[in-house]
């Protein structure tokens, strides 16, 4: 098992990584037995998890809410819902939350455990790759609404996040495929080392070998964690991890978050910020190459050429990383760091997007 730690002071938390299920005793190692137990989990969880999860808690009362699977329950209408579950069960701070399951049970639980009796604590149990590399870790908790996603939440860290890449071998491949695309990521803002990983053994990565899932996870959650802790509110350095999202946001809000995946989206969206770096003279043609050999070489799609510029603009005015009335974009540079910056040539953007 590998631990690693996130945040500061009183807020700080250990990430456990393993390759096997998660244990009787890493699990109730963060929970008082006495206390209330609400998981929450959406209908696409194979049972056999949550059978498992359950009778793996010491506590007596433990209680399960079950949201529809899809983006479509991160919201204000399911929020509601759980909380007035907690109130009809009479939870107290002194009780608990669990998400079990993807970004979608995450975000809405955080933000449960944020706002209920101005705060309690939860855990993430992440279940996709994409909720185990990105969304677990860095305490944003989030819900939509009709006028964009993630616009109403908070930043609020969990006690704990336990992993197991055992969860994955259930994955649809697009929704493996979604995690890959956050795992690259980091390879393209600073990680090196993940990079180097990716390079040589993209075969097992697409094949989920557990131990090397496992490293490659440790290595994300080593940059993000990093990170995250240096910038818990996203005033700094933390808008890095955003690389490819503008564009891949604007993909996703154009299609109406129906038929590509997250993943899927900001795997486009880094493509179109790396052409941008590219013309924008921060990198070099062998540089970018790189970046698209990457992407080939774990089999995601790369061909963006149905979302030209006058599809995206709208989505991308609304977009969080507007400051003053610019847009604020992440590139990289020819030593694969990623940066922030409001200075670019908008006719850059249009050639990038034709």
């Amino acid at each position: 098992m590998s631990i690693i730690s996130a945040g500061k002071g009183k807020s700080k938390y250990n990430i456990h990584i393993e390759d096997k299920e998660l244990s009787k005793n890493l699990i109730n190692r963060y929970l008082n037995k006495h206390s209330k137990i609400l998981v929450v989990t959406d209908s696409g969880i194979p049972k056999k998890y949550l059978k498992h999860l359950k009778s793996n808690i010491n506590n007596k009362s433990i209680h399960i809410f079950t949201l529809p699977k899809g983006e479509k329950s991160k919201s204000y209408y399911s929020y509601k819902k759980i909380i007035n579950e907690l109130s009809k069960l009479k939870f107290d701070r002194s009780d608990y939350l669990i998400a079990f399951g993807g970004g979608v049970v995450g975000d809405i639980t955080g933000f449960v455990a944020s706002t209920y009796l101005r705060g309690i604590s939860y855990i993430q149990i992440p279940t996709t790759l994409l909720a185990q590399v990105d969304s677990s870790v860095g305490g944003k908790t989030a819900i939509n609404i009709p006028q964009g996603k993630n616009l109403v939440g908070a930043f609020y860290n969990p006690k704990c996040v336990l992993i197991s890449t055992q969860y994955l071998r259930t994955l649809s491949e697009d929704e493996y495929k979604s995690g890959l695309g956050e795992v690259i990521k980091y390879s393209f803002i600073g990680n090196k080392t993940l990079k180097k990983i990716i390079e040589d053994k993209s075969k097992q990565i697409i094949e989920r070998k557990e131990s090397t899932l496992k490293i490659v996870i440790e290595q994300s959650i080593k940059t993000k964690a990093k990170i995250v802790t240096k910038d818990e509110k996203e005033s700094g350095i933390r808008a890095i991890l955003n690389f490819g999202h503008t564009f891949g946001h604007a993909i996703e809000a154009y299609k109406k978050y129906k038929n590509i995946t997250h993943g899927a989206a900001i795997v486009l969206g880094m493509i179109i910020a790396s052409k941008l770096s590219l013309y924008e003279g921060y990198i070099k043609d062998d540089q970018l190459k790189k970046v698209l050999d990457i992407i080939d070489s774990l089999e995601l799609e790369s061909d963006y050429s149905k979302y030209n510029y006058a599809k995206l603009k709208p989505f991308m005015a609304k977009d969080k990383k507007v400051s003053n009335g610019k847009l604020n974009l992440v590139m990289i540079d020819k030593n694969f760091n990623g940066f922030l910056t409001s200075k670019y040539n908008l006719k850059n953007i249009k050639k990038v997007l034709g």
